[in-house]
């Protein structure tokens, strides 16, 4: 199926330990950039982008980010080279997604830490959620992305 949403599957970006990684191994996934243990084998993929644009809160280097993202949230997912979220030097991941899923009113810039963009099993950037939205208030749509693909 060839569709606008190619754009995603085309990104690739580094991770935290500088290898490639291509979004078209996410193809047929369903993408939250930001539950990993809970659906992982369901086909949840998460994608954590550390960017230090938010009161400095990410200072140090890759080694520093991943230990601090293990010890204190026991993190199992991705993690992808620092970068920013935000402006002119915004990474191509941040600039399609917010591209195509502004926040409220249109706006598209981040505003903090910790926002969340899913992408379904067709490369469509389909939900956006704020910073103060918690992981276990998203459980359920998630879950209805993720059972699509069995209904059908």
């Amino acid at each position: 199926m060839s569709s606008n949403n190619d754009d995603f599957y085309a990104l690739s970006f580094k991770t935290l330990d500088g290898k490639d990684y291509p979004f078209e191994q996410l193809r047929d996934k369903v993408v939250l950039i930001e539950l990993h243990k809970k659906y992982a084998d369901k086909g949840l993929v998460i994608l954590g982008f550390p960017s230090n644009q938010f009161g400095g809160q990410e200072p140090g280097g890759a080694e520093e980010i991943q230990g601090f993202c293990q010890k204190n949230y026991g993190v199992s997912f991705q993690i992808m080279e620092k970068s920013d979220v935000n402006g002119g030097n915004e990474n191509p991941v941040y600039k399609l997604i917010k591209a195509k899923k502004p926040g409220i009113m249109g706006f598209k810039k981040i505003k903090w830490n910790f926002e969340k963009f899913l992408v379904d099993r067709e490369g469509t950037v389909a939900e956006r959620w704020a910073t103060t939205t918690s992981p276990a208030s998203i459980d359920s749509t998630i879950k209805g992305y993720l059972t699509k693909k069995e209904e059908n």
